[in-house]
Protein backbone atom coordinates (compact mmCIF):
# COMPACT_ATOMS: atom_id res chain seq x y z
CA UNK A 1 0.00 0.00 0.00
CA UNK A 2 1.40 3.75 -1.17
CA UNK A 3 2.35 6.16 1.78
CA UNK A 4 -0.16 8.69 0.52
CA UNK A 5 1.16 11.12 3.09
CA UNK A 6 4.85 10.46 1.98
CA UNK A 7 4.31 11.30 -1.36
CA UNK A 8 2.00 14.68 -0.60
CA UNK A 9 4.58 16.52 1.44
CA UNK A 10 7.57 15.39 -0.83
CA UNK A 11 5.88 17.82 -3.22
CA UNK A 12 6.87 21.25 -3.45
CA UNK A 13 3.66 22.72 -1.10
CA UNK A 14 3.75 19.82 0.89
CA UNK A 15 7.30 20.82 1.73
CA UNK A 16 6.82 24.11 2.27
CA UNK A 17 3.60 23.43 4.66
CA UNK A 18 4.76 20.72 6.88
CA UNK A 19 7.90 22.81 7.62
CA UNK A 20 5.75 25.55 8.17
CA UNK A 21 3.61 23.45 10.61
CA UNK A 22 5.61 21.12 11.99
CA UNK A 23 4.68 17.88 10.36
CA UNK A 24 6.64 14.84 10.02
CA UNK A 25 8.68 15.12 6.89
CA UNK A 26 9.21 11.79 5.66
CA UNK A 27 12.13 11.65 2.81
CA UNK A 28 12.30 8.69 0.31
CA UNK A 29 14.46 6.42 1.48
CA UNK A 30 17.90 5.00 -0.93
CA UNK A 31 17.44 1.33 -1.03
CA UNK A 32 19.87 -1.01 -3.14
CA UNK A 33 20.12 -1.83 -6.75
CA UNK A 34 21.56 -4.95 -8.37
CA UNK A 35 25.12 -3.84 -9.11
CA UNK A 36 24.92 -0.45 -6.85
CA UNK A 37 28.40 0.67 -5.54
CA UNK A 38 28.11 0.28 -1.29
CA UNK A 39 28.64 3.90 -0.83
CA UNK A 40 28.83 6.92 -3.09
CA UNK A 41 30.25 10.21 -1.27
CA UNK A 42 32.82 11.14 1.12
CA UNK A 43 32.99 9.31 4.18
CA UNK A 44 34.86 11.15 7.70
CA UNK A 45 36.78 8.87 9.84
CA UNK A 46 37.82 9.76 12.93
CA UNK A 47 39.17 8.35 16.18
CA UNK A 48 42.68 6.70 16.70
CA UNK A 49 41.64 2.96 18.69
CA UNK A 50 42.13 -0.26 17.11
CA UNK A 51 39.76 -0.14 14.70
CA UNK A 52 40.91 2.86 12.49
CA UNK A 53 43.33 0.49 10.42
CA UNK A 54 40.74 -2.03 9.87
CA UNK A 55 38.24 -0.01 9.31
CA UNK A 56 39.92 2.21 6.77
CA UNK A 57 41.11 -0.94 5.06
CA UNK A 58 37.75 -1.78 4.54
CA UNK A 59 36.62 1.53 3.32
CA UNK A 60 39.53 1.39 1.01
CA UNK A 61 38.17 -2.14 -0.29
CA UNK A 62 34.76 -0.48 -1.14
CA UNK A 63 36.60 2.37 -3.23
CA UNK A 64 35.06 4.91 -1.06
CA UNK A 65 36.74 8.70 -0.46
CA UNK A 66 38.10 9.03 2.57
CA UNK A 67 38.47 12.12 3.95
CA UNK A 68 39.99 12.78 8.12
CA UNK A 69 38.48 15.20 10.30
CA UNK A 70 39.64 19.06 9.67
CA UNK A 71 40.98 18.09 5.94
CA UNK A 72 39.84 19.17 2.80
CA UNK A 73 37.01 21.82 1.37
CA UNK A 74 35.05 23.62 3.93
CA UNK A 75 31.99 23.39 2.24
CA UNK A 76 32.47 19.91 1.88
CA UNK A 77 29.77 17.05 2.94
CA UNK A 78 29.64 13.75 3.83
CA UNK A 79 27.31 10.47 2.85
CA UNK A 80 28.73 8.73 6.23
CA UNK A 81 30.93 9.45 9.10
CA UNK A 82 32.39 7.02 11.02
CA UNK A 83 34.18 7.09 14.39
CA UNK A 84 36.58 4.58 16.10
CA UNK A 85 35.77 4.90 19.32
CA UNK A 86 37.79 2.10 21.00
CA UNK A 87 40.08 4.65 22.66
CA UNK A 88 37.23 6.25 24.62
CA UNK A 89 38.59 4.53 27.70
CA UNK A 90 37.03 7.25 30.63
CA UNK A 91 34.55 9.48 31.23
CA UNK A 92 37.05 12.32 30.09
CA UNK A 93 37.45 11.18 27.13
CA UNK A 94 33.63 11.08 25.88
CA UNK A 95 34.96 14.69 24.86
CA UNK A 96 36.61 13.02 21.85
CA UNK A 97 32.85 12.25 20.24
CA UNK A 98 31.54 15.33 20.74
CA UNK A 99 34.57 16.78 19.30
CA UNK A 100 34.37 14.63 16.25
CA UNK A 101 30.66 15.03 15.79
CA UNK A 102 30.05 18.64 16.34
CA UNK A 103 31.60 20.24 13.60
CA UNK A 104 30.11 17.93 10.85
CA UNK A 105 26.66 16.14 11.86
CA UNK A 106 25.00 19.22 9.97
CA UNK A 107 27.50 18.04 7.08
CA UNK A 108 25.31 14.84 6.52
CA UNK A 109 23.90 14.18 3.38
CA UNK A 110 20.13 12.73 3.17
CA UNK A 111 19.89 9.17 3.85
CA UNK A 112 23.35 9.57 5.50
CA UNK A 113 25.35 6.82 7.60
CA UNK A 114 26.69 7.41 10.90
CA UNK A 115 28.75 4.55 12.34
CA UNK A 116 30.33 4.38 15.94
CA UNK A 117 32.66 1.53 16.56
CA UNK A 118 33.32 0.73 20.15
CA UNK A 119 34.53 -2.19 22.49
CA UNK A 120 31.70 -4.25 24.70
CA UNK A 121 31.79 -2.76 27.63
CA UNK A 122 32.47 -6.63 29.35
CA UNK A 123 35.57 -6.66 27.34
CA UNK A 124 36.95 -3.48 28.95
CA UNK A 125 39.96 -3.84 30.90
CA UNK A 126 39.03 -1.49 33.77
CA UNK A 127 35.86 0.15 35.04
CA UNK A 128 36.17 3.76 33.75
CA UNK A 129 36.48 1.97 30.38
CA UNK A 130 33.47 0.12 30.56
CA UNK A 131 31.20 3.35 31.89
CA UNK A 132 32.41 5.39 28.69
CA UNK A 133 32.11 2.19 26.25
CA UNK A 134 28.19 1.86 27.33
CA UNK A 135 27.90 5.61 27.90
CA UNK A 136 28.32 5.16 23.36
CA UNK A 137 24.93 3.48 23.66
CA UNK A 138 23.34 6.58 24.49
CA UNK A 139 25.22 8.47 21.96
CA UNK A 140 24.30 6.72 18.81
CA UNK A 141 20.83 6.37 19.55
CA UNK A 142 20.41 9.80 20.17
CA UNK A 143 22.48 10.90 16.52
CA UNK A 144 19.62 8.69 15.34
CA UNK A 145 16.54 10.58 16.34
CA UNK A 146 18.22 13.93 15.49
CA UNK A 147 20.13 13.57 11.40
CA UNK A 148 16.57 12.84 10.09
CA UNK A 149 16.34 13.02 6.41
CA UNK A 150 16.75 9.79 5.65
CA UNK A 151 19.98 9.31 8.04
CA UNK A 152 20.54 6.59 10.45
CA UNK A 153 23.22 5.86 12.82
CA UNK A 154 24.36 2.28 14.43
CA UNK A 155 26.83 1.27 16.85
CA UNK A 156 29.14 -1.47 16.21
CA UNK A 157 31.04 -3.13 19.23
CA UNK A 158 34.02 -5.01 18.11
CA UNK A 159 35.83 -7.83 20.44
CA UNK A 160 39.08 -7.68 20.61
CA UNK A 161 40.24 -9.65 18.33
CA UNK A 162 37.70 -9.80 16.01
CA UNK A 163 38.96 -6.86 14.20
CA UNK A 164 39.33 -8.90 10.88
CA UNK A 165 35.17 -9.48 11.25
CA UNK A 166 34.42 -6.22 10.46
CA UNK A 167 33.54 -6.08 7.01
CA UNK A 168 30.34 -7.54 6.00
CA UNK A 169 28.85 -5.75 8.91
CA UNK A 170 30.15 -2.40 7.45
CA UNK A 171 29.35 -3.13 4.05
CA UNK A 172 25.61 -3.71 5.44
CA UNK A 173 25.12 -0.65 7.50
CA UNK A 174 27.13 1.70 4.91
CA UNK A 175 25.04 0.67 1.78
CA UNK A 176 21.43 1.30 1.36
CA UNK A 177 20.58 -2.32 2.36
CA UNK A 178 20.28 -0.82 5.68
CA UNK A 179 18.02 1.79 4.63
CA UNK A 180 15.05 1.33 7.80
CA UNK A 181 17.54 -0.01 10.48
CA UNK A 182 18.80 2.59 12.64
CA UNK A 183 19.81 3.12 16.03
CA UNK A 184 20.98 -0.23 16.63
CA UNK A 185 23.67 -1.73 18.55
CA UNK A 186 25.49 -4.55 16.85
CA UNK A 187 28.22 -6.67 18.53
CA UNK A 188 30.57 -8.89 16.44
CA UNK A 189 32.90 -11.18 17.81
CA UNK A 190 35.84 -13.65 16.72
CA UNK A 191 34.88 -15.54 13.79
CA UNK A 192 36.57 -18.14 11.23
CA UNK A 193 37.18 -16.55 8.03
CA UNK A 194 35.46 -17.93 5.03
CA UNK A 195 37.04 -20.28 3.21
CA UNK A 196 36.71 -19.06 -0.11
CA UNK A 197 37.56 -15.54 -1.05
CA UNK A 198 34.11 -13.64 -1.15
CA UNK A 199 31.90 -12.70 -3.86
CA UNK A 200 29.95 -9.74 -2.53
CA UNK A 201 27.68 -9.21 -5.59
CA UNK A 202 26.13 -12.90 -5.13
CA UNK A 203 28.20 -14.19 -1.68
CA UNK A 204 25.68 -16.98 -1.04
CA UNK A 205 26.70 -18.97 -4.42
CA UNK A 206 26.69 -22.55 -3.92
CA UNK A 207 24.33 -22.46 -0.53
CA UNK A 208 21.11 -23.78 0.16
CA UNK A 209 18.59 -21.76 1.96
CA UNK A 210 15.61 -22.59 3.73
CA UNK A 211 12.81 -19.82 4.26
CA UNK A 212 9.65 -21.02 6.23
CA UNK A 213 6.91 -19.23 5.32
CA UNK A 214 7.84 -17.79 1.97
CA UNK A 215 4.44 -18.21 -0.29
CA UNK A 216 3.91 -14.34 0.51
CA UNK A 217 4.99 -10.99 1.74
CA UNK A 218 8.03 -10.99 4.29
CA UNK A 219 9.01 -14.06 3.46
CA UNK A 220 8.71 -13.72 -0.44
CA UNK A 221 11.12 -10.61 -0.05
CA UNK A 222 13.20 -12.83 2.08
CA UNK A 223 13.38 -15.66 -0.26
CA UNK A 224 13.98 -13.11 -3.71
CA UNK A 225 17.01 -11.67 -1.46
CA UNK A 226 18.80 -14.58 -0.69
CA UNK A 227 18.40 -16.13 -4.55
CA UNK A 228 19.80 -12.70 -5.48
CA UNK A 229 23.02 -13.24 -3.81
CA UNK A 230 23.18 -16.74 -5.20
CA UNK A 231 21.88 -19.36 -2.95
CA UNK A 232 19.15 -21.85 -4.24
CA UNK A 233 16.01 -20.94 -1.82
CA UNK A 234 13.75 -23.62 -0.59
CA UNK A 235 10.53 -22.22 -0.05
CA UNK A 236 8.59 -23.92 2.45
CA UNK A 237 5.37 -22.69 3.42
CA UNK A 238 1.68 -24.47 4.46
CA UNK A 239 0.13 -26.88 1.43
CA UNK A 240 -3.12 -24.54 0.84
CA UNK A 241 -0.40 -21.92 -0.05
CA UNK A 242 0.81 -24.34 -2.52
CA UNK A 243 0.17 -22.36 -5.50
CA UNK A 244 1.77 -19.19 -4.14
CA UNK A 245 4.95 -21.14 -3.11
CA UNK A 246 5.26 -22.63 -6.45
CA UNK A 247 4.76 -19.17 -8.03
CA UNK A 248 7.45 -17.79 -5.95
CA UNK A 249 9.91 -20.42 -6.17
CA UNK A 250 9.49 -20.37 -10.25
CA UNK A 251 10.14 -16.88 -10.26
CA UNK A 252 13.45 -16.85 -8.30
CA UNK A 253 14.50 -20.00 -9.59
CA UNK A 254 14.40 -21.98 -6.61
CA UNK A 255 12.26 -25.02 -5.20
CA UNK A 256 9.08 -25.20 -3.20
CA UNK A 257 8.35 -27.44 0.01
CA UNK A 258 4.85 -27.44 1.23
CA UNK A 259 4.53 -28.59 4.59
CA UNK A 260 2.68 -27.48 7.96
CA UNK A 261 5.37 -27.08 10.04
CA UNK A 262 3.35 -27.79 13.32
CA UNK A 263 2.59 -31.20 12.18
CA UNK A 264 4.01 -33.74 14.37
CA UNK A 265 6.32 -35.36 11.58
CA UNK A 266 7.10 -31.83 9.99
CA UNK A 267 10.93 -31.36 11.33
CA UNK A 268 11.72 -34.57 9.95
CA UNK A 269 9.95 -34.43 6.57
CA UNK A 270 12.24 -30.92 6.53
CA UNK A 271 14.94 -32.23 7.37
CA UNK A 272 15.49 -35.69 4.99
CA UNK A 273 13.84 -33.34 1.78
CA UNK A 274 17.07 -31.00 2.49
CA UNK A 275 19.42 -34.07 3.46
CA UNK A 276 17.99 -36.14 0.08
CA UNK A 277 18.17 -33.49 -2.13
CA UNK A 278 20.70 -30.70 -1.55
CA UNK A 279 23.02 -32.81 1.07
CA UNK A 280 22.34 -30.30 3.76
CA UNK A 281 21.47 -26.52 4.23
CA UNK A 282 23.26 -23.36 5.11
CA UNK A 283 21.02 -20.93 5.60
CA UNK A 284 17.87 -21.81 7.93
CA UNK A 285 15.50 -18.92 7.96
CA UNK A 286 12.68 -19.34 10.48
CA UNK A 287 10.09 -16.79 9.23
CA UNK A 288 6.36 -18.39 9.34
CA UNK A 289 4.39 -17.16 12.06
CA UNK A 290 0.96 -16.16 12.86
CA UNK A 291 -1.22 -13.62 14.96
CA UNK A 292 -4.31 -14.25 16.85
CA UNK A 293 -4.99 -11.25 18.60
CA UNK A 294 -7.56 -10.78 21.54
CA UNK A 295 -6.61 -9.30 25.05
CA UNK A 296 -5.66 -12.20 27.69
CA UNK A 297 -9.13 -11.64 29.65
CA UNK A 298 -10.35 -12.70 26.39
CA UNK A 299 -8.31 -15.12 24.85
CA UNK A 300 -9.15 -18.89 24.15
CA UNK A 301 -7.09 -21.50 24.76
CA UNK A 302 -6.71 -22.18 20.99
CA UNK A 303 -5.59 -18.60 20.01
CA UNK A 304 -2.79 -19.20 22.51
CA UNK A 305 -1.28 -22.44 20.88
CA UNK A 306 -1.72 -21.54 17.85
CA UNK A 307 0.98 -18.86 17.86
CA UNK A 308 2.85 -20.15 20.75
CA UNK A 309 3.48 -23.49 18.24
CA UNK A 310 3.64 -21.87 15.04
CA UNK A 311 5.72 -18.71 16.20
CA UNK A 312 8.11 -20.49 19.03
CA UNK A 313 7.52 -24.03 19.12
CA UNK A 314 8.02 -25.07 15.77
CA UNK A 315 11.53 -23.16 15.01
CA UNK A 316 12.87 -25.20 17.75
CA UNK A 317 11.63 -28.52 16.66
CA UNK A 318 12.87 -27.75 13.31
CA UNK A 319 16.31 -27.05 14.36
CA UNK A 320 16.43 -29.93 16.90
CA UNK A 321 15.91 -32.30 14.12
CA UNK A 322 18.15 -30.60 11.83
CA UNK A 323 20.98 -30.60 14.36
CA UNK A 324 20.48 -34.11 15.49
CA UNK A 325 20.87 -34.86 11.68
CA UNK A 326 23.90 -32.82 11.01
CA UNK A 327 21.83 -31.37 8.36
CA UNK A 328 23.24 -27.88 8.98
CA UNK A 329 26.48 -27.42 7.31
CA UNK A 330 29.90 -25.79 8.81
CA UNK A 331 29.91 -22.21 9.25
CA UNK A 332 25.99 -22.61 9.04
CA UNK A 333 23.59 -19.21 9.43
CA UNK A 334 19.84 -19.46 11.24
CA UNK A 335 18.20 -16.59 11.86
CA UNK A 336 14.59 -16.24 13.14
CA UNK A 337 11.73 -13.63 12.77
CA UNK A 338 10.63 -11.79 16.39
CA UNK A 339 9.03 -8.43 16.45
CA UNK A 340 9.52 -5.66 17.95
CA UNK A 341 6.62 -6.49 19.88
CA UNK A 342 8.42 -8.75 21.59
CA UNK A 343 10.36 -6.34 22.70
CA UNK A 344 7.76 -3.67 24.03
CA UNK A 345 5.10 -5.93 24.04
CA UNK A 346 1.29 -5.10 22.80
CA UNK A 347 -1.87 -4.76 24.15
CA UNK A 348 -4.56 -7.61 22.90
CA UNK A 349 -1.04 -9.70 21.92
CA UNK A 350 -0.18 -11.38 24.86
CA UNK A 351 0.63 -14.22 22.98
CA UNK A 352 2.02 -12.88 19.55
CA UNK A 353 4.70 -10.78 22.05
CA UNK A 354 5.34 -13.70 24.15
CA UNK A 355 6.10 -15.98 21.16
CA UNK A 356 8.29 -13.74 19.97
CA UNK A 357 10.23 -12.66 23.22
CA UNK A 358 10.87 -16.69 23.05
CA UNK A 359 12.50 -16.24 19.82
CA UNK A 360 15.11 -13.57 20.87
CA UNK A 361 14.95 -15.92 23.90
CA UNK A 362 15.98 -18.66 21.42
CA UNK A 363 18.98 -16.97 20.09
CA UNK A 364 20.38 -15.87 23.31
CA UNK A 365 20.00 -19.18 24.67
CA UNK A 366 21.54 -21.26 21.97
CA UNK A 367 24.00 -18.56 20.32
CA UNK A 368 27.24 -19.90 22.52
CA UNK A 369 26.74 -23.73 22.13
CA UNK A 370 26.14 -23.20 17.93
CA UNK A 371 29.26 -20.93 18.20
CA UNK A 372 31.08 -24.29 19.02
CA UNK A 373 29.99 -26.03 15.88
CA UNK A 374 30.88 -22.71 13.79
CA UNK A 375 27.25 -21.88 13.51
CA UNK A 376 25.67 -18.34 13.81
CA UNK A 377 22.00 -17.58 15.02
CA UNK A 378 20.48 -14.06 15.32
CA UNK A 379 17.17 -12.51 15.02
CA UNK A 380 15.51 -9.65 12.97
CA UNK A 381 12.64 -7.70 15.02
CA UNK A 382 10.87 -5.82 11.95
CA UNK A 383 8.72 -2.64 13.04
CA UNK A 384 6.02 -1.27 11.14
CA UNK A 385 6.33 -2.94 7.88
CA UNK A 386 4.65 -2.55 4.77
CA UNK A 387 2.37 -5.59 4.21
CA UNK A 388 -0.85 -6.71 3.57
CA UNK A 389 -1.49 -6.82 7.17
CA UNK A 390 -0.80 -3.34 8.05
CA UNK A 391 -2.66 -2.10 5.30
CA UNK A 392 -5.78 -3.57 7.13
CA UNK A 393 -5.39 -1.93 10.23
CA UNK A 394 -7.50 1.20 10.76
CA UNK A 395 -6.02 4.67 9.39
CA UNK A 396 -5.40 6.23 12.52
CA UNK A 397 -3.41 3.11 13.77
CA UNK A 398 -1.95 2.59 10.89
CA UNK A 399 -0.50 6.34 10.44
CA UNK A 400 0.76 6.38 13.81
CA UNK A 401 2.90 2.87 13.44
CA UNK A 402 4.61 4.58 10.36
CA UNK A 403 5.63 8.09 11.83
CA UNK A 404 6.49 7.08 15.35
CA UNK A 405 9.83 6.13 14.38
CA UNK A 406 12.90 8.15 13.21
CA UNK A 407 12.41 8.15 10.02
CA UNK A 408 8.22 8.62 9.94
CA UNK A 409 7.63 6.28 7.31
CA UNK A 410 6.80 2.41 7.59
CA UNK A 411 9.47 0.24 6.22
CA UNK A 412 9.09 -2.46 3.58
CA UNK A 413 9.60 -6.27 3.41
CA UNK A 414 12.96 -5.85 1.08
CA UNK A 415 14.21 -4.04 4.38
CA UNK A 416 13.69 -7.51 6.57
CA UNK A 417 15.36 -9.13 4.06
CA UNK A 418 18.04 -7.33 3.21
CA UNK A 419 19.27 -7.40 7.12
CA UNK A 420 18.71 -10.93 6.78
CA UNK A 421 20.94 -11.52 4.09
CA UNK A 422 23.76 -9.70 5.89
CA UNK A 423 23.42 -12.35 8.87
CA UNK A 424 23.36 -14.99 5.96
CA UNK A 425 26.47 -13.52 4.82
CA UNK A 426 29.75 -15.62 4.69
CA UNK A 427 31.82 -12.47 5.98
CA UNK A 428 29.27 -12.70 9.16
CA UNK A 429 31.00 -15.31 10.79
CA UNK A 430 31.73 -12.89 13.70
CA UNK A 431 27.91 -11.71 14.00
CA UNK A 432 25.95 -13.85 16.74
CA UNK A 433 23.89 -13.62 19.19
CA UNK A 434 22.20 -10.33 17.65
CA UNK A 435 18.71 -9.08 17.73
CA UNK A 436 18.76 -6.09 15.03
CA UNK A 437 15.43 -3.89 15.15
CA UNK A 438 14.31 -3.12 11.40
CA UNK A 439 11.98 -0.63 12.83
CA UNK A 440 13.79 2.86 11.23
CA UNK A 441 14.43 3.31 15.48
CA UNK A 442 10.99 2.63 16.56
CA UNK A 443 9.94 5.39 19.64
CA UNK A 444 8.51 2.04 20.71
CA UNK A 445 10.73 -0.15 23.45
CA UNK A 446 14.51 -0.02 23.35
Amino acid sequence: MSDRYQQLVNTPVGKMVSKQIGLPAPVKLERYEPGQAVITGPVLLGGGGRLTGPIAEVLTTLGAEVWAPKTGPTDLTFKALVLDATGIDSTEKLHEAYAFFHPVIRKLRACGRVIVLGTPPESCDKPPGAVAQRALEGLTRSIGKEVRRGSTAQLVYVEPGAEDQIESTLRFLLSPKSAYVSGQVVRIGPGAAASTPIDWERPLDGKTALVTGAARGIGKSIATVLARDGAHVVCLDIPNAESDLDRVSQEIGGSALAVDITDEDGPVIIASHLLDAHGGVDVVVHNAGVTRDKTLGGMDDDRWDTVIGINLLAPQRIDRELFERRAVRENGRIVCVSSISGIAGNAGQTNYSTSKAGVIGVVQSWAPALAKRGVTINAVAPGFIETQMTAAMPLATREAGRRMNSLAQGGLPVDVAETIAWFASPGSAGVTGNVVRVCGQSLLGA
